[in-house]
Parts: structure tokens; sequence; C-alpha cells
């Protein structure tokens, strides 16, 4: 029998136990903020028609939540040939999309994506507990990097500091508000309800750029930034589980705490 440690050595993780990523994205709470911010900016992504063409994110933009988190943490917890066949698998439904569209999609709405999931993953983990050190940003984008060129995803940034560039030129040219956005935010409003919508504005408000609140005509309440800040204080204490608890409807709570994963 192949021990444990001879497994490791032959089929390392795709991401280091060490990693940030794997802290952020084993956190359901920090999941579902990253989340919250990227439903805010798919929905003005000039190629979000692409959204309306599997119809998947607006007939139930929840249930495409649970499965964007599987495919994530089945890169992100485990060993480097299982991340690389569901990086095949994604590549192969992105082929099959387009061949049944006749078009391509086009490659800056694949770095659109890429570059919004580094930063909210950012943005989550320093609105409820800190900003990450330099060490942990370019941790980060190197394992990001590494699923983009996974995906052939081409032209992409070299550093972090390349990618904060680059970052600013897609957002300023990839976003507008159309008649998708305002579609995809009912959809919204239909699943979450009134007042967990309400809620999703808010939380989108404080973690989306500048840019995109201003799209989107955001209004950060101080109230709800306070009680962020607060949360990072509690530690292990049932706060701990406030996100979740307020954000998605009780049916899917069980759902959401299998997000959690150990980060070692």
């Amino acid at each position: 029998m192949v021990s444990t440690a001879v497994r490791a050595a032959t089929n390392p993780d795709f991401v280091d136990r060490r990693s940030i990523v794997r802290r952020i994205w084993g956190d359901p709470d920090l999941v579902l903020l990253i989340f919250a911010g990227a439903a805010a900016e798919f929905a003005l992504n000039r190629a979000v028609d692409w959204l309306f063409f599997t119809g998947e994110i607006p007939r139930d933009p929840i249930g495409r939540l649970f499965s964007t988190v599987r495919y994530a943490q089945e890169i992100v917890f485990v060993d480097e040939e299982k991340a690389r066949r569901t990086l095949d698998r994604i590549n192969a439904q992105h082929a099959s999309v387009e061949q049944q569209r006749g078009q391509t999609i086009p490659e800056w709405a694949y770095r659109d994506v890429l570059y919004l999931l580094i930063d909210y993953s950012e943005r989550a983990y320093a609105l409820l507990n800190r900003p990450l050190s330099t060490l942990q940003k370019n941790d980060l984008f190197e394992v990001f990097l590494r699923i983009g060129e996974a995906l052939s995803i081409p032209k992409l940034p070299g550093t972090y500091a390349e990618w904060q560039l680059d970052r600013r030129v897609h957002l300023l040219r990839d976003l507008s508000f159309s008649k998708h956005t305002r579609m995809l935010y009912q959809s919204y409003r239909k699943h979450l309800g009134l007042w967990r919508y309400g809620l999703l504005l808010e939380v989108q408000a404080l973690l989306v750029p500048d840019h995109v609140r201003g799209l989107l005509k955001l209004n950060a309440n101080p109230l709800i930034s306070g009680l962020a800040q607060t949360y990072g204080l509690v530690g292990s204490v049932p706060l701990q589980s406030l996100v979740h608890t307020l954000l998605i409807p009780s049916r899917y709570w069980p759902d959401v705490r299998k997000f959690a994963r150990p980060a070692g």
C-alpha cells in the first residue's frame, strides 16, 4: 500500500496547504461575499449575454452559485491531477457552449472573470478580517494565474502589480449598465426575497470597486460597514455564521455549511 507521504510527494496539492487561497475559499461566509460582489460585476459585463444564452444564472442564481463553488473547491482543495481534470471539464463546457452558439467567448471576458475572482477574494477577506499582506496578495494572484493558464486564457499579467493595472483597464472598458443588468437584478430579487435582496445591495456597496458602485448607483451604509467590522472581531462566536444566515434563504443553509473546508 502506498503511504500518504509518498502519494503527496508524487501528486502534490494544486494549491499549497499554507496558501491564503485555501483559507478564503474554505470559509462559507467569505465565499458568499465573493459571489455577492461577483453578482454585481457579472450583471454589468459587456459579455453578460453569454449568461442569458445558457440561461442558468437568470433561471437559478443561487443554484448556479453552489455549482460554481463546487467547481472552485474541486480545484483549490484537491491534488494536482484532480484539479487538472476539473479544469479540463471547465474548458470542455466552455467549448460546448461556444459550439452551440456558433461564437467564441471573447478573450477579455475570460480575463474579466478571473480578475474579479482575485479581486473579490481579496476584498471579502479584508472586509471581514484584515487587508491581505503583500505576500498573501502575491500568493492569491499566483494561484489564480495558474488557474488562468490551465484554462488557456491568453495575455495574462505576470505579476500582481501588472494585474492591478490590467484590472483597472478591464473595469473601465468592459462594464456598462444594460437591459441584461436589470434582468439579472430582477432575478436576484425574485430568488432572494425583498429584504435579503436589500441586504445584498448593501453588501455589494461595501465590496465593489468605485466604478461598479457608480454604475449600479449603490450607496454604502455606515451601519452595515460597522457590522462588518464587528464581525471580524468575534472569532468563533456564533455571529460568524451571520453572513450566510442573512444572505441566503434558510432552505439553503445546510448546503452553504458544506462549503467549509479546513485550510491545511
